[in-house]
């Protein structure tokens, strides 16, 4: 397919007929491709894209063909084309303008769970109307925010705790600003990265760097979100007698050494396992995905936030750009994608 011919989008009685979708092709390749769109069905929404949000850790392995065998169902996105480990389409925190669909839709900014593409269709209840206050741009952190959510409920932190989390990117700063929140509660975030501090510091917490263990210990709740061995052992090790440590890196096929050694028994510690696919236990019964989502979204009306976004690329650019963004020492935090 020639330039122009990638490049072309083909409008027919005010229609858009193709669009281009993001699609990760082999192991550090991105390509953007033709993505037909057929006539809109009843009960659908036609969404042409603002922005959309990378999931950096997440995209990080499916850039790389790491999504283990065993997991490729699971990890499916809920949208998401092709299957792993290539080529496919993948990617679930776009925003933009419903143009065509239900009435009580048309004009309105959403959210959507769907991957990287300039224009798409969408069962209508999947497109999540934005609140008042949030920017379409900031909404692209719903995800994240969901997952930091779901993590505060999976934790049974509450107020007055002392609260330790573990890395501080995307998600581990969304879980120490929704921490921040609770009445009294200590938040302490570590993390090797000096220039995290000041974005630490404006959600109302502490930083520390992963040598400083005095300053950061005998917590009853530790989140962990480094992804890192040593992220995990700095995390068992700053929990408090009885308290939890609750993991929310997702390592792919890596096989990692847990140190459950040491005060790890006598302490009686527990370790665990936090992950968005599923509501937390504790809120299934009353809560469904979408309320959780519309709680997400309702939780982004904070211009403080907008630090978070600290890299943006044109759609058009993606290809060339995104792999320097995923490569594991990229600087920065979450990555947008910029369209028109």
């Amino acid at each position: 397919m020639s330039e122009p011919e990638r490049n072309m989008t083909r409008r027919s009685a005010g229609r858009i007929q193709v669009a281009r979708g993001l699609w990760y092709a082999k192991p550090g390749v991105v390509e953007l491709r033709n993505a037909p769109l057929p006539s809109l069905e009843p009960g659908k929404a036609q969404v042409r894209a603002l922005f959309s949000g990378v999931s950096r850790g997440t995209e990080r392995l499916v850039l790389a063909g790491l999504v283990p065998e065993h997991e490729r169902q699971r990890m499916r996105a809920p949208l998401q084309e092709g299957d792993f480990p290539f080529p496919v389409k993948y990617g679930y925190c776009s925003v933009g303008t419903v143009e065509a669909g239900p009435a009580e839709l048309v004009g309105r900014h959403v959210f959507c769970l769907y991957p990287h593409q300039d224009v798409f269709q969408v069962p209508a209840g999947m497109a999540v109307p934005i609140p008042d206050g949030v920017s379409p741009r900031r909404a692209t952190l719903a995800a994240n925010m969901e997952t930091a959510l779901n993590a505060l409920w999976d934790s049974g932190a509450g107020p007055a705790d002392r609260i330790v989390v573990v890395g501080a990117g995307i998600v581990g700063l969304l879980v120490a600003y929704l921490a921040a929140r609770l009445p009294g509660a200590e938040v302490i975030v570590i993390d090797p990265m000096e220039e995290r501090r000041q974005i630490v510091e404006a959600f109302g917490c502490r930083f520390a760097a992963p040598g400083d263990q005095p300053a950061a210990s005998n917590a009853d709740v530790v989140f962990h979100t480094s992804a890192s061995e040593a992220g995990l052992a700095t995390a068992i090790a700053a929990a408090g007698m009885e308290g939890n440590i609750v993991e929310l890196s997702w390592y792919g096929d890596k096989r990692i050494a847990v140190p459950l050694g040491g005060a790890f028994h006598s302490q009686r510690l527990r370790l665990v396992s936090s992950q968005v696919g599923h509501v937390s236990a504790g809120r299934r019964v009353r809560w469904d995905y979408r309320r959780r989502m519309e709680a997400a979204l309702r939780l982004l009306a904070d211009d403080r936030l907008d630090a978070l976004l600290t890299t943006e690329i044109a759609f058009v650019d993606a290809p060339a750009k995104l792999p320097g963004l995923l490569a594991p020492d990229a600087p920065g935090l979450a990555p947008v994608i910029r369209y028109g």
